[in-house]
């Protein structure tokens, strides 16, 4: 099946995405995914979008159905992701509001499928640099054009929640190199690379992380809050984005699998 190029997965706050979308149901060798596909297109391009919580935010983040969402995606002839998500931020001088397109990437959750290679067959894919660089271009040179405040480059801690991270975890992830922090992008971007898909975070600030100063703790109503006030920015820079995406795939991520045995 091959009906779109381009895939586009949806986080907290963000469950539509395309107008006048069509709908469409993809089984997977490891269940459904979190909610019916929905495909258009924009700029020409076609583009498939799955809410990876559900269409009810029924999938909190370490119960989503991460190898089924991603399966799905290849399986419908993407081979592109863009993943944007919510996150907090561990540093003063990346305040809410702020998109951040991620190139780096730290692995802090456990327990999470995170791998198609479960045996018998072993494949050890290369992951020094997670994201795709042709992709985070794209929204970086996007950002930019639409006058939207962002960093063209940041590390993303992924915690495996659903409960937010103590002040002690928050300053230790900091120190650690930690830029923004978040709950869903692993083991997704793993299993992307596993597949050859490109794929790319931008990832929206809405709050300082409590390691932060003195912050007082965040709630997920806020989180939500100010995720829903910036979701149109989202959407325009996914929308200016998306079209610029080279058609050609140079990229290491094309050919992540070479020399692993399983060509």
């Amino acid at each position: 099946m091959s009906v779109a190029e381009i895939g586009v997965f949806g986080g907290s706050g963000f469950y539509a995405f395309l107008d006048d979308p069509d709908e469409v149901s993809v089984d997977t060798p490891y269940g459904p995914p979190s909610a019916p596909v929905t495909i258009g297109t924009i700029g020409g391009r076609r583009v498939a979008f799955l809410p990876r919580h559900g269409r009810d935010h029924e999938f909190p983040p370490h119960r989503v159905p991460y190898l089924a969402n991603v399966w799905a995606m290849k399986e419908l002839g993407v081979a592109r992701l863009f993943a944007p998500s919510a996150a907090g931020s561990l540093r003063r001088e990346i305040p809410p509001r702020t998109f951040v397109v991620s190139d780096q990437a730290l692995d802090m959750t456990r327990g999470r499928a995170a791998t198609f290679y479960d045996g018998p067959t072993t494949v050890h894919v290369g992951f020094a640099d997670p994201y795709c660089p042709a992709m985070r271009e794209a929204l970086v040179g996007a950002a930019a054009a639409l006058g939207i405040e962002h960093r063209d480059r940041g590390t993303m801690v992924v915690i495996e929640g659903p409960r937010f991270s103590t002040r002690a975890e928050s300053k230790m992830f900091a120190q650690m190199g930690g830029d923004v922090i978040g709950m869903t992008q692993f083991p997704e971007v793993t299993l992307a690379r596993e597949l050859e898909l490109c794929f790319a975070n931008v990832a929206l600030v809405t709050d300082f992380d409590v390691g932060v100063d003195d912050i007082p703790p965040v709630s997920h109503a806020e989180v939500l809050r100010v995720f829903g006030e910036n979701i149109a920015s989202l959407r325009d820079l996914l929308f200016a984005a998306i079209p610029n995406v080279p058609s050609e795939r140079d990229c290491p991520c094309a050919t992540a699998l070479a020399g692993t045995g399983h060509e």
